[in-house]
């Protein structure tokens, strides 16, 4: 089976679909290494990571492809949804990103209705008019029957024009042939549920990490809403930024290592030496 015909039968099962959000290799194995199947390539983990700052569409289409080579690379198993952002332009850069992701082998790819180039703010997300946002949806999915990768489109214009204009969107990328839809920022639960019940049955992805203007329910609670992917962009980002700056601080205070560090055997375990070791035996030369 192809990734998106396997996220599909995956999408077909009950219960809620977690997906970490990975930036790069290390992060994609340790997922896979812990049982996920599926992983979110999130552009604000490979901002973070890459720019070493906030998620401001300050990273390019190329940087994120190379981000999902590496993610594909060291996780060649797991299902991963790529953001795709705003597709880096029109609905013609959209068909060029959407269908990149899926040669590639990328399970789905995100696309989303906001202004780009962003205002020169960190506040809010103003979103291109309706029906430029129909034909970015439309290029998606005509450019997405190459590959059978899934279009998750997404909204953020829940805090700028409102929710009935957000739920109106989502009925039309249902209409467009959108495989999963994703409000950005509801306030409450029945915004959650209105988006549900505009997704007409197709999955709904939610961002379930704490922060923000909006809701966030637990995963029970996402469960009865009706939301079939849940992402946490900071679940994995942010217990990694505590532990390099506790390595640091170890260092400057004169220590070798933090308290936080792995075992040396267990740190070698779990990047592969031994695997490594095993797999290059046939090649060694006999002295």
């Amino acid at each position: 089976m192809t990734p998106p015909d396997r996220l599909r039968a995956l999408l077909a099962k009950p219960g809620l679909v977690t997906m970490p959000a990975v930036w790069d290799g290390l992060s994609a194995r340790l997922a896979a290494q812990a049982g996920f199947e599926t992983a979110f390539l999130s552009g604000s983990c490979v901002a973070a990571s890459r720019l070493g700052g906030p998620d401001l569409d300050l990273i390019s289409f190329g940087e994120m492809f190379d981000s999902f080579t590496m993610v594909r690379n060291a996780a060649p198993n797991t299902l991963i949804l790529a953001d795709g952002d705003h597709g880096y332009g029109n609905a013609m850069n959209v068909q060029r990103t959407v269908a990149a992701y899926g040669r590639a082998g990328a399970a789905a790819v995100l696309i989303e209705d906001k202004v780009t180039p962003r205002a020169l703010t960190a506040a809010g997300k103003p979103c291109i008019p309706r029906e430029e946002a129909r034909m970015k949806i439309r290029a998606a999915v005509q450019a997405a029957k190459e590959s059978g990768i899934l279009v998750l489109a997404r909204t953020d214009c829940r805090p700028t024009r409102g929710i009935d204009e957000a739920v109106a969107r989502i009925e039309m990328y249902v209409e467009e042939g959108a495989d999963i839809l994703f409000l950005d920022s509801p306030a409450d639960e029945a915004e959650f549920r209105r988006a549900v019940e505009a997704s007409r049955g197709r999955p709904h992805f939610a961002v379930l990490s704490p922060g923000g203007n909006r809701l966030i329910p637990d995963r029970t609670l996402a469960e009865q809403i009706g939301i079939r992917i849940g992402t946490y962009p900071t679940a994995m980002l942010s217990p990694v930024i505590a532990g390099i700056q506790s390595g640091l601080a170890a260092l400057q205070a004169g220590k070798a290592a933090s308290e936080l560090a792995l075992p040396p055997a267990v740190h070698q375990a779990t990047l592969g030496y031994g695997a490594y070791d095993e797999a290059a035996k046939p090649f060694i030369v006999s002295a």
